[in-house]
């Protein structure tokens, strides 16, 4: 696979569809990889679009490039990664689908960068413009991985045993039997990763504000919060099924979006929307990123 050189990453990235069609930037989540998009390109493949999937840092392939650069993971500096790639491709303007840790990596694309990102398609999870909450004792009990990630115990339990661990959110997240061993055995390799673990436990620490964001990218954590909505076209997909983010959190989601906006439910689907139906999630990627064209 390709590699693009950053100030501090080797960011491994696939490409494929029509070099000169239209470009999209597909994001994984955590606990998943880049194979998470295969099967819905598949679908895409006859499609002009010519998609971008990298390995977010700490996952797979991708790689610091040195020992002094920090191993953080806010939303702001994995968007400052996607827009590097971007440039280093010589890609202008784009359009970004992104699946849990994915989707907030696209909110902040279109927050920082608006000239360049056309639309956004988010999976599963909800945008966090306007500033994250403390969730309700519900919601936190569902984020209960999020809390013990922010124990030392807990990370050194986890360093003991991550695919045991990011094993345990998949089998929650969604419907029983969802995946099959091979396909977690692939995937858990990419926690292999030596910085795994750091950008993990520093992607859920920064977001309840237990330590903080990557000083280059203060400027966009900053946007983020000062934004209240946004105009560009987008669509949010979302797991009747989620085990993790309920589907009644993004009933009012559309009040965040002043321009076109489309709730999308998937029945009998959880938290991993793209693996568990990759032929609905593949339609209506097809209708949303060709009306663009």
């Amino acid at each position: 696979m390709p590699q693009l050189r950053t100030e501090d990453l080797e960011i491994t990235f696939m490409e494929t569809g029509t070099q000169h069609g239209k470009a999209v930037l597909l994001l994984h989540g955590w606990p998943d990889d880049a194979s998470t998009w295969e099967a819905v390109i598949e679908r895409l493949k006859d499609r002009k679009f010519r998609f971008v999937i990298p390995y977010l840092r700490g996952f797979g392939p991708s790689r610091f490039r040195n020992d002094h650069a920090p191993r953080t993971a806010n939303g702001g500096i994995l968007a400052m990664d996607a827009i590097a790639l971007m440039n280093g491709l010589g890609i202008e303007r784009f359009s970004v689908v992104g699946h849990d840790w994915g989707s907030h990596v696209a909110e902040c694309l279109a927050i920082g960068w608006p000239d360049r990102v056309e639309r956004i398609a988010l999976l599963s999870s909800t945008p966090r413009m306007g500033g994250l909450r403390t969730p309700p004792f519900k919601q936190a009990q569902l984020y209960w991985y999020q809390w013990f990630m922010a124990t030392k115990r807990g990370a050194e339990a986890i360093d003991k045993d991550r695919a045991g661990y990011a094993r345990l959110q998949w089998e929650n997240w969604a419907p029983e039997g969802w995946f099959d061993e091979a396909t977690f055995g692939k995937v858990s390799k990419s926690f292999d990763n030596p910085d795994w673990l750091d950008v993990t436990l520093h992607s859920y620490r920064v977001r309840w504000e237990e330590v903080e964001p990557d000083p280059r990218s203060v400027w966009l954590e900053k946007q983020v919060k000062a934004t209240k909505s946004l105009s560009l076209p987008a669509i949010f997909v979302h797991g009747m099924e989620d085990g993790v983010t309920p589907v009644a959190t993004s009933e009012d989601l559309y009040k965040k979006f002043t321009g076109p906006f489309e709730r999308i439910l998937l029945q009998n689907v959880g938290h991993f929307p793209q693996r568990e139906d990759p032929e609905a999630v593949a339609r209506e990627l097809s209708v949303f990123l060709q009306a663009g064209l």
